[in-house]
């Protein structure tokens, strides 16, 4: 259930993938407008991690996941009736802010359930269902937009919604021992800074952020990559797109079956380390001149691999730093996560020029990044043992 929650904000922005450059042409705008409806979603999720988090340390995990059902199904149907550009661009705002509740509260109701030790375990199960949904959504996408059009996209998660709050309403026992106290933002903006000034958390936390923009820059430019370089419907995208999400099942196994034996650290620079190999392949395979996806998907799909091995366990250690504000770290870090994937989105439809390579190297530049604030918050903590948390 928990699963299923947390992947609602996911397959509402990413169900819609197939559609932008259709909507480019429905509403005549440019590239760079249509896709704020993913990148603005994105970053909505990104400030609504912020907002859910606190409250759901203070109010509980159920009446907070609930609120953000309710805004979701909101949301949805204002998207199906925009008119505009700019109102459909609104509405998905709303849709993905309501979305990010499930995201923030999956991961802390987990690490109020299974303590410390077992959460990267069930962290990494919980991220696999969570990742393939959305991750399956672009292909449910494209037939929807061939067959019902566009707009039909937000029905289905308006009822998706409504089935999720129902179970919910009924299924969810709430999980929060010891409420904690809301006390003005200036007290939670130093929570934010005390996470931020704990070397361990840092490190995690951005690692996370920068694996993220991996797999958002690619979900933001292969759409469009689709059509132009590889001369494929967009349509296509979500088919092929399959080949990447058996990527990222293939790396929350691995995560799960071997994460306590080699430890949260050596898994991680494994994970950053493999999705680097696949990008370098991506980019050696293009200067070979052949004009097919699967050049594109195929490693692509290796380097999301590493993408499935990395995230649990860094997730679940930044958690794992502050126990008693697990609500608020997984918020901040779903925040960095979501923010810094929003921006480079956007970067990577300014930067399109027709090919794969600014792609391709704006995913180098954020995989090594992943593994340079890893290594580096990693070598200043001082006392700390991250291995413990998988």
């Amino acid at each position: 259930m928990l699963a299923v929650a947390s992947a609602l904000g996911p397959i509402g922005m990413q169900i819609l993938l197939p559609a932008i450059p259709i909507i480019k042409e429905y509403f005549q705008v440019s590239a760079e407008i249509a896709q704020l409806t993913l990148s603005l979603s994105m970053l909505s999720i990104a400030f609504g991690t912020l907002f859910y988090g606190p409250l759901a340390d203070q109010f509980g995990r159920k009446p907070v996941l609930l609120l953000g059902l309710a805004i979701t199904i909101f949301g949805s149907a204002l998207c199906y009736f925009a008119p505009s550009i700019e109102l459909l661009i609104l509405a998905r705002i709303i849709q993905s802010f309501g979305g990010a509740a499930g995201l923030v509260l999956a991961r802390a109701i987990i690490r109020d359930v299974y303590g410390a030790d077992d959460a990267a375990r069930v962290i990494a199960t919980l991220v696999m269902i969570m990742v393939v949904l959305p991750m399956l959504s672009p292909a449910l996408g494209g037939e929807l937009t061939a067959r019902f059009g566009w707009k039909s996209v937000f029905i289905v998660v308006a009822c998706f919604s409504i089935l999720v709050m129902l179970l919910s309403r009924f299924w969810l026992n709430e999980t929060l021992k010891e409420p904690q106290k809301f006390s003005g933002i200036r007290p939670l903006l130093r929570n934010f800074s005390s996470l931020m000034h704990s070397p361990a958390f840092r490190g995690y936390s951005l690692c996370v952020a920068f694996v993220s923009v991996v797999f958002f820059s690619f979900i933001a430019g292969a759409p469009e990559i689709m059509i132009s370089a590889f001369e494929r419907p967009s349509t296509e995208y979500g088919y092929y797109f399959i080949i990447v999400t058996s990527g990222f099942i293939l790396g929350n196994e691995v995560a799960r079956r071997f994460g306590r034996k080699y430890g949260v650290q050596e898994m991680i620079k494994f994970g950053v380390s493999v999705s680097i190999l696949g990008i370098l392949i991506a980019i050696g395979l293009q200067l070979s001149g052949i004009k097919h996806p699967l050049i594109l998907f195929a490693p692509i799909a290796l380097t999301i691999f590493g993408n499935g091995v990395t995230l649990p366990n860094a997730q679940a250690s930044a958690i794992n730093e502050f126990p008693h504000l697990a609500g608020t770290a997984s918020g901040l870090t779903g925040f960095l996560q979501m923010a810094f994937s929003a921006l480079f989105a956007q970067l990577v439809s300014i930067l399109f020029n027709g090919t794969a390579y600014p792609l391709l190297f704006v995913m180098l530049f954020a995989a090594l990044a992943s593994l340079y604030f890893f290594t580096t918050s990693m070598k200043l903590s001082v006392g700390t043992k991250p291995e413990a948390a998988a």
